[in-house]
């Protein structure tokens, strides 16, 4: 039986052929295991894959561990927190808005270059954090290779520009462009097409920072002409503190996640540290997300915010909404 293998299959095949990292090589395997058709024509072909794809993956594991008595892991792991990574040009103030989010104290300078590995740091908001990724910038010169990896794995993406420099719409495009060359295509929504993995299509929103700079208003105008509403644009000044709030709000609107907050019966709810899950979670999902004993022996919950009434008894398929308070009973 023949293999009729995609377009998009073969072209997955190429970036393999021309990858030149273990991380590039891993990223085109899972793309062609992906496209892969299904049926006996392909049996062979996704054994392969499946081969190919473990040794490449170990591989990995042992250039890690050699790194750590080496040179720095650009492997950023992702914690319990929503991932988000910063992407730009040289000198667009990613390192500030990092500053101004989070406890980190990142080297912040007017020369390009400052980051030259991913620096994660941790927002709080609300309760939770949210794991900001800085990596280095992206230049027609130079891009490190892990580059695009960092990109893919994050849960969303902060596109940042400079609006004190007259190329900020420039920026903006060259970044779209070589992430598209790098398989990457950048949306306002995660919603990948048929023939695309959901890794490769990164939702992102435009942070237009230095908005205290005299151009700032000029180019601001230029880019919402140009972006014509495809992106949402966020104006701050990292610097002063300006509409990071307002940013923080949109990015956790974005990560579409929710908050929920355990109880123990018969004792007060834990408001300091709720779980996080995807919007649209049930109360079984929230269960594994606790224990993943609770979820096989869950008996019962009780529900605080989305029930008719407080303390409601739900079944395990009840959509739980942002910052209810459960009380998971189980059998065991």
């Amino acid at each position: 039986m023949p293999a009729n293998l995609p377009p998009p299959y073969k072209n997955a095949e190429a970036r393999f052929r021309a990858a030149t990292t273990t991380e590039d090589k891993i990223a085109a395997i899972q793309e062609m295991m992906a496209l892969c058709p299904k049926h006996k024509g392909t049996d062979h072909i996704r054994a392969d894959l499946r081969r190919r794809l473990s040794r490449l993956k170990t591989e990995q594991k042992q250039g890690r561990k050699k790194g750590k008595s080496g040179g720095p892991s650009y492997h950023v792991p992702k914690e319990e927190a929503p991932q988000v990574v910063l992407i730009g040009t040289p000198n667009v103030g990613k390192s500030q808005i990092v500053a101004a989010t989070t406890n980190a104290t990142p080297e912040v300078a007017n020369y390009p270059f400052t980051t030259r590995a991913p620096q994660p740091a941790m927002m709080p908001y609300r309760d939770i954090y949210i794991q900001l990724v800085d990596i280095p910038p992206l230049s027609p010169d130079h891009i490190d290779t892990w580059v695009p990896e960092i990109i893919r794995n994050a849960d969303v993406g902060l596109v940042v520009v400079d609006l004190a420099a007259d190329d900020c719409v420039d920026a903006f495009i060259f970044l779209r462009k070589v992430l598209a060359e790098k398989n990457i295509r950048l949306s306002p929504v995660h919603d990948p097409a048929e023939d695309e993995l959901p890794r490769n299509v990164k939702q992102v929103m435009i942070v237009a920072n230095k908005l205290d700079s005299p151009k700032a208003e000029e180019n601001l105008e230029f880019l919402r002409e140009i972006i014509d509403g495809e992106f949402e644009i966020y104006p701050i000044c990292a610097e002063l503190g300006k509409g990071i709030p307002e940013l923080q709000d949109a990015l956790f609107e974005m990560l579409d996640v929710i908050r929920i907050y355990s109880k123990v019966p018969g004792k007060d709810a834990d408001m300091k540290k709720p779980f996080i899950v995807p919007r649209g979670s049930n109360v079984m999902d929230v269960a594994r997300k606790i224990h993943r004993e609770f979820a096989e022996h869950l008996k019962s919950a009780r529900v605080w915010g989305s029930g008719k009434f407080p303390g409601q008894i739900v079944d395990v398929e009840h959509i739980v909404e942002d910052e209810d308070i459960l009380e998971i009973h189980v059998d065991m």
